[in-house]
């Protein structure tokens, strides 16, 4: 049963990250929904909130101080576990509650009601709440306003995700992955990290048009989405930025690491089997790599280098991959980290202390760790993480505000 509800979380967790929405400012369209829940139940509080792995984080909040809250004495934590909205009329006189601290404590909640953020596929990602400082009714004409008000919330949250996305492929679209490599180049350039494009075109993508018509030709095209996204990491950028042509960002990822990742990408492509009424069809492309380098001073810069290679490789055969070489060497090589949604758990004193923590960045020697508080935290402690039933030695390398950047021993 332990097995199964840490596959559970992760899967909550792997659906609460496709929003990308968490620790995002805070946004006008959110926070009118706590105000008008507000004032449509005459509360003192509302929030919006979500539950990653250590923490009830709010993304709009309207009467309520704090931003985020640790997630063990969270009210919305046991909330997104009801098959409908949870209504507390009194927490004193409820036994899970009389003794939280939220209640005997800042911001003493006498009244509770929230309604689940449910995903489309049944994931709980958190709440929409609303809060009273003393006891009250929830009529039944209530919970349902309220549980429409979180569908609402929903709504905008999916619309968002579709919105940036290719309907065929399911790739980002072109504006989006622009969007989206604009940040993450930021981020490189500023920190000093490796970063690397692939441009992919199908070869002979006209001719499969034209022999077999548009319906195969965008099956073709969706497959060949699929199986890219199948050999790509979740922190990983893949967008579809013309009719047949794709472009991968890599974080963290130097010239020889994408062209591994390239190359496979090539072969997933190659043993693609297409079912058409004449018989099986079978596809390529090509691809070119570019990596950051001191020439790059802008997002313009590394996609044309890349597509520079992608080019070379074109007018080279097909089928295979071509780098871009820079006149400069590229950053220094750095271990890949998945960009990753986990819920980790910090144990020292021989076992005595246990913290929550959110694991966001995962490689072969180290992880990014978000936490409540660093304070009394050891050098070295162990961490679990139990979707992946592991357990690791670690020491810090560096301490922030709520994170930790770990090194395995």
């Amino acid at each position: 049963m332990q097995a199964e509800a840490q596959f559970e979380e992760q899967e909550r967790l792997a659906a609460l990250d496709r929003y990308d929405i968490l620790d995002t400012p805070q946004e006008e369209v959110f926070d009118r929904i706590t105000r008008l829940t507000r004032r449509i139940f005459d509360m003192p509080m509302s929030t919006i909130t979500l539950i990653d792995g250590h923490r009830q984080w709010f993304k709009a909040r309207s009467g309520v101080d704090a931003c985020e809250t640790p997630r063990g004495p969270a009210l919305c934590d046991v909330a997104r576990h009801a098959p409908r909205a949870l209504v507390v009329p009194d927490t004193t006189a409820d036994d899970r509650f009389a003794r939280n601290p939220f209640v005997v404590g800042a911001p003493h909640i006498r009244f509770y009601a929230g309604a689940p953020l449910r995903t489309p596929q049944g994931h709980s990602i958190g709440t929409l709440c609303t809060m009273d400082t003393r006891p009250r009714p929830f009529p039944d004409d209530a919970v349902a306003s309220l549980t429409d008000l979180a569908k609402i919330v929903m709504s905008e949250l999916e619309l968002r995700r579709i919105a940036m996305t290719d309907s065929l492929t399911g790739a980002l679209s072109r504006g989006a992955f622009r969007a989206e490599c604009e940040r993450t180049l930021d981020l490189a350039l500023r920190h000093r990290h490796a970063l690397s494009c692939i441009m992919m075109d199908l070869d002979h993508f006209k001719a499969i048009n034209d022999l077999h018509g548009h319906p195969v030709g965008d099956r073709v095209l969706s497959e060949v989405a699929e199986s890219c996204r199948r050999g790509l990491r979740v922190s990983d950028a893949f967008g579809r930025v013309g009719g047949e042509e794709f472009a991968v960002l890599l974080p963290h990822t130097d010239l020889a690491a994408a062209m591994i990742v390239a190359d496979k990408l090539r072969a997933s492509v190659v043993q693609l089997q297409v079912p058409t009424a004449p018989g099986t069809l079978r596809v390529s492309a090509s691809f070119g790599v570019a990596a950051l380098d001191a020439s790059v001073n802008g997002l313009d810069a590394l996609l044309g280098h890349a597509d520079a290679a992608l080019y070379t490789a074109k007018t080279g055969g097909r089928n295979r991959c071509a780098a871009w070489t820079p006149t400069a060497a590229p950053l220094p090589s750095q271990p890949l980290r998945r960009r990753v949604l986990k819920a980790g758990q910090i144990t020292f004193n021989g076992g005595r202390s246990v913290l929550d923590c959110t694991v966001r960045g995962l490689s072969e020697t180290g992880a990014g760790l978000r936490i409540v508080s660093t304070a009394g935290v050891p050098e070295t402690f162990k961490l679990a993480i139990g979707a992946d039933q592991v357990s690791r030695l670690c020491r810090i390398v560096l301490r922030s505000e709520g994170q930790l950047e770990v090194e395995f021993v």
